[in-house]
């Protein structure tokens, strides 16, 4: 039935999101306006887009996004490169990947947020413990991605190069490097989301700056409209990075056949 129609165009995909959104923000205000939700509580759209509005109109969250912006992209940049050193070096040395296994595990088990108090304590309040924390947020995903990829390399690629008497360095740059991208891109991918994650989390535990430390300063005082400003805005950042990595992934991925 679905086949028969085709899909729909990019455009069509694009204002059926549109619509739900503006349906769901009619029903969240009609529901504040008639009382049925408590704004005190919930707040209503129009109250948030005038906060929006004077937010941004006096400039007062525009260094609070900068500041959250920088410490998520340096995280997602250290997890990232730490995460596909990790992986390489465990895919080429197959002992240590065997005796690290449980321990990288048990490490992955342990809830990062927990971890965020301890690292205020060991980097102060400063930008450093919150690029750390959803550095390490960002690590694991990449880590196991990576590594994944690393192991589902074609051999027979491989062994064909090394018969036109490749060297280990061009095996990596020409073989096994462009193979693995598709498994680092979906390990950075769910990255982003972590790594915003992260500096959210550790501005709210102990911050004076950044949308986190705003959430945490909006909430004590009630601000319920600066709260889902704060969000709204998260929301609008995560969704420009994840459009910024789709189009880097289209052009690295140039070569990949597509299906009809």
């Amino acid at each position: 039935m679905l086949s028969a129609t085709g899909p729909l165009s990019g455009k069509m995909v694009f204002l059926l999101r549109l619509l739900l959104i503006l349906a769901v923000l009619a029903v969240w205000e009609m529901l504040a306006r008639f009382k049925i939700l408590d704004p005190f509580f919930m707040s209503q759209p129009t109250a948030i887009l005038v906060d929006m509005k004077e937010a941004f109109f006096s400039g007062e969250i525009i260094p609070h996004i900068a500041v959250t912006l920088k410490e998520a992209l340096a995280g997602l940049f250290f997890g990232t490169l730490t995460g596909v050193l990790t992986a390489l070096i465990l895919e080429k040395a197959e002992t240590a990947a065997r005796v690290l296994d449980p321990i990288i595990m048990a490490l992955y088990g342990i809830p990062k947020l927990a971890l965020g108090p301890i690292f205020i304590l060991w980097f102060g309040l400063g930008i450093e413990s919150k690029i750390f924390l959803a550095a390490l947020m960002v690590y694991f995903l990449v880590l196991f991605n990576s590594y994944a990829g690393f192991r589902n390399v074609d051999q027979s690629l491989v062994n064909a190069v090394k018969l036109m008497g490749a060297s280990n360095r061009q095996i990596m740059l020409k073989v096994v490097l462009p193979s693995s991208i598709p498994w680092m891109l979906a390990g950075i991918k769910a990255g982003l989301g972590a790594a915003l994650l992260g500096a959210v989390v550790g501005e709210y535990i102990g911050a004076n700056s950044g949308l986190g430390w705003m959430v945490e300063y909006a909430g004590g005082m009630y601000d319920i409209a600066r709260v889902f400003t704060c969000i709204i805005v998260l929301m609008l950042l995560m969704a420009a990075l994840n459009t910024a990595l789709g189009m880097v992934e289209g052009r690295l991925l140039k070569w990949r056949p597509t299906v009809e």
